[in-house]
Protein backbone atom coordinates (compact mmCIF):
# COMPACT_ATOMS: atom_id res chain seq x y z
CA UNK A 1 0.00 0.00 0.00
CA UNK A 2 1.10 3.48 -1.06
CA UNK A 3 0.66 6.54 1.52
CA UNK A 4 0.76 9.94 -0.31
CA UNK A 5 3.00 12.23 1.43
CA UNK A 6 1.74 16.07 0.80
CA UNK A 7 4.31 18.69 1.57
CA UNK A 8 3.09 21.53 3.92
CA UNK A 9 4.98 24.37 4.80
CA UNK A 10 7.43 26.60 3.04
CA UNK A 11 6.07 26.24 -0.25
CA UNK A 12 4.85 29.29 -1.90
CA UNK A 13 6.23 28.93 -5.82
CA UNK A 14 7.10 26.24 -8.65
CA UNK A 15 10.48 26.10 -6.64
CA UNK A 16 8.90 24.72 -3.80
CA UNK A 17 6.58 22.50 -5.87
CA UNK A 18 9.91 21.29 -7.73
CA UNK A 19 11.69 20.35 -4.35
CA UNK A 20 9.00 18.80 -2.56
CA UNK A 21 8.77 16.41 -6.00
CA UNK A 22 12.13 16.08 -6.22
CA UNK A 23 12.27 14.56 -2.17
CA UNK A 24 9.14 11.91 -3.01
CA UNK A 25 6.29 14.34 -2.27
CA UNK A 26 3.05 13.70 -4.12
CA UNK A 27 1.78 17.18 -3.57
CA UNK A 28 1.77 20.05 -1.51
CA UNK A 29 -0.44 22.23 0.34
CA UNK A 30 -0.03 26.14 -0.02
CA UNK A 31 -1.64 28.11 2.46
CA UNK A 32 -0.14 31.70 2.37
CA UNK A 33 -0.08 31.90 -1.77
CA UNK A 34 -3.31 31.13 -1.89
CA UNK A 35 -4.57 33.64 0.75
CA UNK A 36 -3.52 36.17 -1.79
CA UNK A 37 -6.19 35.03 -4.54
CA UNK A 38 -9.24 37.10 -5.96
CA UNK A 39 -11.15 34.02 -4.65
CA UNK A 40 -9.73 34.41 -0.82
CA UNK A 41 -12.81 36.02 1.00
CA UNK A 42 -9.98 37.60 3.57
CA UNK A 43 -9.84 41.31 3.45
CA UNK A 44 -8.11 43.14 1.05
CA UNK A 45 -5.86 44.53 3.86
CA UNK A 46 -4.79 41.35 5.01
CA UNK A 47 -4.11 39.98 1.72
CA UNK A 48 -2.32 43.88 1.04
CA UNK A 49 -0.17 43.15 4.05
CA UNK A 50 1.45 39.62 2.56
CA UNK A 51 1.78 41.27 -0.32
CA UNK A 52 3.89 43.97 1.20
CA UNK A 53 5.86 41.47 3.43
CA UNK A 54 9.35 40.91 3.08
CA UNK A 55 11.68 37.59 3.43
CA UNK A 56 11.88 38.57 7.31
CA UNK A 57 7.69 39.88 7.49
CA UNK A 58 6.86 37.08 9.91
CA UNK A 59 7.28 35.83 13.50
CA UNK A 60 5.90 33.45 15.87
CA UNK A 61 4.16 33.29 18.72
CA UNK A 62 2.22 31.08 20.72
CA UNK A 63 5.21 28.64 21.09
CA UNK A 64 5.20 28.74 25.40
CA UNK A 65 1.27 27.34 25.26
CA UNK A 66 2.91 24.27 22.69
CA UNK A 67 0.65 25.74 19.80
CA UNK A 68 3.23 28.03 17.76
CA UNK A 69 1.88 29.85 14.86
CA UNK A 70 3.64 31.95 12.05
CA UNK A 71 1.92 35.55 11.74
CA UNK A 72 2.91 38.27 9.98
CA UNK A 73 4.66 41.11 12.19
CA UNK A 74 2.60 43.96 13.71
CA UNK A 75 1.76 45.48 16.89
CA UNK A 76 -0.63 42.56 18.13
CA UNK A 77 2.50 39.92 17.50
CA UNK A 78 4.60 42.18 19.27
CA UNK A 79 2.60 42.32 21.95
CA UNK A 80 1.57 38.99 22.32
CA UNK A 81 5.75 38.21 22.22
CA UNK A 82 6.10 40.86 24.90
CA UNK A 83 3.43 39.05 27.02
CA UNK A 84 4.94 35.87 26.54
CA UNK A 85 8.42 37.01 27.36
CA UNK A 86 7.19 38.28 30.11
CA UNK A 87 5.49 34.71 31.20
CA UNK A 88 1.68 35.56 31.25
CA UNK A 89 -0.47 32.63 31.91
CA UNK A 90 -1.90 30.84 29.15
CA UNK A 91 -5.44 32.49 30.40
CA UNK A 92 -3.99 35.48 29.70
CA UNK A 93 -2.34 34.99 26.26
CA UNK A 94 -5.74 33.18 25.16
CA UNK A 95 -7.73 36.05 26.36
CA UNK A 96 -5.59 38.30 24.54
CA UNK A 97 -5.59 36.22 21.00
CA UNK A 98 -9.58 35.84 21.50
CA UNK A 99 -10.99 37.15 17.98
CA UNK A 100 -7.74 38.54 16.37
CA UNK A 101 -7.81 36.39 13.80
CA UNK A 102 -11.38 37.30 12.91
CA UNK A 103 -9.91 41.27 13.03
CA UNK A 104 -7.58 40.64 10.34
CA UNK A 105 -9.26 38.57 8.13
CA UNK A 106 -12.63 40.24 8.15
CA UNK A 107 -12.67 43.26 9.56
CA UNK A 108 -9.30 44.11 7.78
CA UNK A 109 -7.36 45.34 11.07
CA UNK A 110 -3.65 44.91 10.13
CA UNK A 111 -2.71 46.59 13.27
CA UNK A 112 -4.60 44.66 16.37
CA UNK A 113 -5.68 41.60 14.37
CA UNK A 114 -3.57 37.49 13.98
CA UNK A 115 -2.60 37.82 10.54
CA UNK A 116 -1.57 34.11 9.92
CA UNK A 117 1.01 33.73 7.19
CA UNK A 118 3.94 31.57 6.23
CA UNK A 119 6.98 32.42 5.92
CA UNK A 120 6.72 32.28 2.13
CA UNK A 121 5.24 35.27 2.28
CA UNK A 122 8.01 37.13 1.04
CA UNK A 123 7.52 35.71 -2.05
CA UNK A 124 3.97 37.06 -2.86
CA UNK A 125 3.91 39.62 -5.01
CA UNK A 126 0.44 39.86 -6.14
CA UNK A 127 -3.23 39.28 -5.82
CA UNK A 128 -3.98 36.87 -8.92
CA UNK A 129 -7.14 34.88 -9.40
CA UNK A 130 -6.48 30.93 -8.29
CA UNK A 131 -6.34 29.44 -11.30
CA UNK A 132 -3.50 31.96 -12.70
CA UNK A 133 -1.65 31.15 -9.08
CA UNK A 134 -1.54 27.19 -9.75
CA UNK A 135 -0.60 27.38 -13.78
CA UNK A 136 2.19 29.55 -12.84
CA UNK A 137 3.31 27.38 -9.99
CA UNK A 138 3.00 24.05 -12.13
CA UNK A 139 4.79 26.23 -15.35
CA UNK A 140 7.78 27.02 -13.17
CA UNK A 141 8.35 23.55 -11.28
CA UNK A 142 8.36 21.99 -14.68
CA UNK A 143 10.54 24.58 -15.78
CA UNK A 144 13.03 23.83 -12.70
CA UNK A 145 12.85 20.08 -13.36
CA UNK A 146 13.12 19.82 -16.50
CA UNK A 147 16.87 22.04 -15.74
CA UNK A 148 17.29 19.07 -12.79
CA UNK A 149 19.70 16.59 -15.32
CA UNK A 150 21.57 19.36 -16.36
CA UNK A 151 22.59 19.78 -12.56
CA UNK A 152 23.72 16.17 -12.06
CA UNK A 153 27.35 15.80 -12.39
CA UNK A 154 28.94 12.76 -14.70
CA UNK A 155 25.86 11.92 -16.26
Amino acid sequence: MTVPVIAAGGVGDGRGLAAALALGASGVQMGTRFICTSECTAHANYKEAIVKANERGTMVTGASMGHPVRCLRNAMARELEELERRGASEAELVAFGTGRLRLAVQEGDVLRGSMMAGQIAGLVHDVLPAAKVVHGVVAQAERVLAALPSHIVGS
